[in-house]
């Protein structure tokens, strides 16, 4: 071998070593996180919004300095809100990817999928957006210690849109159109269990829709032959403004209306059927018009960021979640796993929505805000925080 090429070979050692040290270097300046969400398939809508408000904050807590010295970067996984699709994506997290720390995943039944797996692995995995009250009957003392949920659920929406509408509507005579899944059923389940509670409120039709249908015209012609006064509905928000303008066309607004949770609040459902929608009563996790200061400086902050775009519900509560992990992170002086599940059982976190704690199940304590349409507007009629009646 020649002196050039000896040379030649000396230099190209010289740059992969110094490429392979910023390359090691880089990755010790970051801080992986999981974010497993429905990226693609019927709610890939949900999943983009979700991955937005997670990003946006990683961005502001990495300007701030990010957490113990690293910036937040996210691993994402699409679940398609399959069960079996987000098991894989938790698998590759756990084992692939070496991740501590997951956000999963909007839909119950892939949240409910990835515990034991989290569990075995000893991974916190901390939930943003998933409403079923089973995931926290079976976190913390119930027994999956590494799953925490800063989301309300279902059993205290459905509880908070009862007693409202018929205390204070004087609804009595209910009519259900809800989604076919674990989301629109077990919304109706718990809405059953505190209906006893109002000696004259019953339910005098019960239907359930396909994610993909778009022809309501049928069940609201069995529903306005019944009698009922009000819909209850759980269901998706591309759905909300179809059954609205069908209701519209069959004469029904003024006559009957929507309560429960399906996005009611968004300008483009009530645009569809303003007559409709007013009157309807909604329970949200939070809405744009939320006037704290934290609130509003974070729609200004996601417009700004996604060119003008309104947040939903789910950027925000992955927004506020990514901050959460990282205040657990600096309260726990740590980024192992086990430390940060330590600090977040017993943070007192301070968000948009007031100060979060986590019961013994591991479920934030948070209040909801509980809602109705006037006059092509939401207006909020209080924030409720539910205390979950876990069962004995």
């Amino acid at each position: 071998m020649n002196r050039r090429s000896i040379l030649r070979q000396t230099l190209l050692g010289a740059f992969s070593a110094a490429a392979l040290y910023a390359t090691d270097a880089a990755a010790q300046d970051v801080y992986k996180i999981g974010l497993i969400s429905p990226m693609s398939g019927a709610n890939a809508r949900y999943g983009a919004f979700a991955n937005k408000g997670a990003n946006l904050a990683a961005k502001e807590i990495n300007a701030g300095g990010g957490v113990m010295g690293r910036k937040i970067e996210f691993v994402s996984g699409d679940s398609q809100c399959v069960p079996a699709e987000g098991v894989s994506a938790t698998k590759r997290m756990i084992s692939f990817d070496k991740l501590p720390i997951i956000i999963g995943d909007i839909c119950s039944s892939v949240t409910l999928a990835m515990q034991p797996l989290a569990e075995e692995a000893g991974v916190l995995l901390v939930n943003a957006a998933s409403s079923n009250p089973m995931i926290t009957y079976k976190a913390g003392v119930g027994g999956f210690k590494w799953t925490f949920r800063n989301y309300p659920t279902d059993e205290g929406r459905a509880a908070i849109v009862l007693e409202h509408a018929v205390k204070n509507r004087n609804l009595k005579n209910f009519a259900v159109l809800s989604v076919d899944s674990d989301y629109g059923r077990g919304a109706i389940t718990f809405t059953k269990k505190y209906l006893p509670r109002y000696a004259e409120a019953k339910i005098l039709s019960e239907d359930y829709y396909k994610e993909a249908e778009t022809d309501f015209r049928p069940v609201l012609s069995k529903i306005r032959n019944s009698g009922a006064q009000a819909i209850i509905m759980y269901g998706q928000a591309d759905t909300t403004p179809i059954v609205a303008r069908q209701m519209l066309e069959m004469g029904l607004a003024g006559k009957i209306v929507l309560v429960g949770n399906g996005e009611f609040n968004t300008a483009k459902t009530i645009a569809a059927a303003p007559t409709v929608m007013n009157g309807s009563i909604e329970a949200a996790a939070w809405l744009p018009e939320w006037t704290t200061a934290r609130s509003q400086k974070f729609v200004e902050e996601y417009k700004k960021a996604y060119g003008g775009e309104m947040p939903n519900n789910h950027a925000y509560t992955h927004w506020e979640t990514t901050h959460l992990i990282a205040a657990a992170i600096r309260a726990a002086g740590s980024l192992q796993g086990e430390d940060v599940r330590g600090a977040l059982s017993k943070l007192k976190y301070d968000s948009a929505m007031g100060t979060v704690t986590f019961d013994d199940h591991n479920q934030a304590v948070l209040p909801m805000v509980l809602l109705e349409v006037a006059d092509g507007k939401p207006v909020i009629k209080s924030a409720i925080a539910v205390k979950v009646d876990y069962p004995k």
